[in-house]
């Protein structure tokens, strides 16, 4: 029986070689990129077996690039967002930004605040932006936050769990990933939900994000549904 994702990641990898191959400046292969975005999200929408769509936008270690480009990705997030927030209302979609958004630009910042506001009642799809997200600050995070609630007697060492950690992450209200995608080719997670990603199947793909049509998706998709998740289980308890 094929198995779908309820709950698949993407590494959006692959916009600056892209365009570099082109000889064009790297944000060119960003706003083809945002092009890819918007297919994938269609098509996710479409599907109701996929409920959420989480994907790495912007990490905290983005700020190391150079401020040309740093000051052209964050007006591409901006445009990006007011030409698309009466398509996200009108065909259901939720969006949600996971990582420190307060740091970010008040532009930026205002629009996605606006963008939250306005979909918050949809539910077709959710789709989590990262953006200025890092997994590691994410964790700290959760551990200050959980600390000072012991701190402040609300709950004890013991209470500590599992769930309660989960609880207290950017992505508190969603499941974890069933799938992750990596596009360009690179087999690393960079900092990209580092918890939530414990059990997901990762597969890489070879195309540069603005390459990644959703043709590729599907072949993808194909590759999971075959795949057997065991949680640490046997084949065999499986398949019983």
């Amino acid at each position: 029986m094929e198995k779908y994702p309820s709950h698949i990641a993407i590494i959006m990898d692959g916009n600056g070689r892209w365009a570099k191959l082109r000889n064009k400046p790297r944000i060119f292969g960003h706003k083809r990129g945002v092009v890819r975005v918007r297919d994938i999200v269609k098509y996710c929408r479409n599907n109701s077996y996929i409920n959420f769509l989480t994907l790495y936008t912007f990490s905290s270690e983005n700020w190391m690039r150079p401020k040309l480009e740093i000051n052209a990705l964050m007006k591409l997030i901006k445009t990006t967002i007011i030409e698309q927030i009466d398509d996200l209302v009108s065909n259901g979609i939720q969006i949600r930004i996971i990582g420190d958004i307060e740091s970010l630009p008040k532009f930026v910042h205002e629009k996605l605040v606006e963008a939250m506001e306005l979909t918050k009642n949809n539910n077709k799809l959710v789709v989590n932006l990262a953006i200025n997200y890092g997994a590691r600050n994410e964790i700290i995070n959760a551990v200050k936050i959980i600390s000072k609630k012991v701190k402040n007697n609300e709950i004890l060492i013991d209470d500590i769990s599992e769930g309660l950690f989960k609880d207290n992450l950017y992505t508190s209200y969603s499941p974890y990933p069933d799938l992750l995608i990596r596009t360009g080719g690179e087999s690393r997670l960079s900092n990209f939900l580092l918890w939530q990603l414990a059990y997901s199947e990762i597969i890489v793909n070879e195309k540069f994000w603005p390459e990644y049509k959703v043709e590729d998706l599907k072949l993808d998709l194909n590759k999971f549904s075959i795949k057997e998740r065991r949680f640490g289980k046997t084949s065999e308890q499986i398949n019983y």
